[in-house]
């Protein structure tokens, strides 16, 4: 059993990379062997438009032909039992990081059918960690909402399954003094951080438990 994180966030030890670092450890208590990929660790661009993955009797039919970092990434999606992704939000949508990855991850498998069908060999559960400067409130007149339920459904299609985690109102700076965020409370933040994003934690944590679960029997 292998489950598998990307980190669409710059940062490795923050809001996004927690949650899925609770998630995997969740995983982890089922038994599933985990890892985490740090996409900005890597040398990749998003999808360059070759088709490879659409022709008709080719080699790379199904498969992104592009090699680079995410070569041996995305053979490591092939073989897991669940993926899940997690990205900040940065003007409504994911991170640049994220979205190219995602281009790469997704367009190979779709198979242009009317409906749209999938080249994935199997059903996987699929799950997305969003972080968030927005509110509970905001978010519901933002737009966001509908980024994100485009991608649970690209991912439902691909994959058989997906679900979503919004962590709203993270903690941004580690000292709001030395930025110029004039919008924003730290008080309010810190408690936010204290109070509310523990509970995120434990949400991210039981994702990845059901997930890992799923294939014990």
């Amino acid at each position: 059993m292998f489950v598998l994180g990307i980190n669409g966030s710059p940062r490795k030890a923050w809001n996004t990379a927690t949650l899925l670092n609770k998630a995997l450890e969740g995983a982890a208590s089922q038994g599933a062997q985990t890892e985490l990929i740090h996409l900005y660790d890597l040398n990749f661009k998003g999808c360059n438009s070759c088709f490879a993955c659409k022709t008709k009797g080719g080699k790379s039919y199904g498969k992104c032909a592009l090699k680079d970092d995410l070569t041996t990434i995305l053979e490591k999606v092939e073989k897991a039992n669940a993926i899940i992704l997690g990205s900040p939000i940065y003007f409504g949508t994911v991170s640049g990081e994220m979205r190219s990855f995602m281009e790469r991850l997704l367009f190979p498998y779709l198979k242009y059918t009317d409906p749209p069908q999938t080249l994935f060999p199997r059903k996987i559960n699929t799950g997305f960690i969003y972080t968030m400067n927005i509110n509970e409130e905001q978010i519901k007149t933002s737009g966001e909402l509908h980024h994100i339920a485009r991608n649970e459904m690209v991912l439902k299609m691909i994959f058989g399954t997906s679900e979503t985690l919004l962590s709203f109102d993270t903690y941004q700076f580690e000292d709001y003094s030395k930025v110029v965020a004039d919008r924003f409370d730290p008080q309010k933040k810190a408690r936010r951080r204290e109070e509310i994003f523990p509970k995120d934690c434990e949400k991210a944590f039981e994702m990845g438990a059901r997930f890992a679960r799923a294939y014990m029997f």
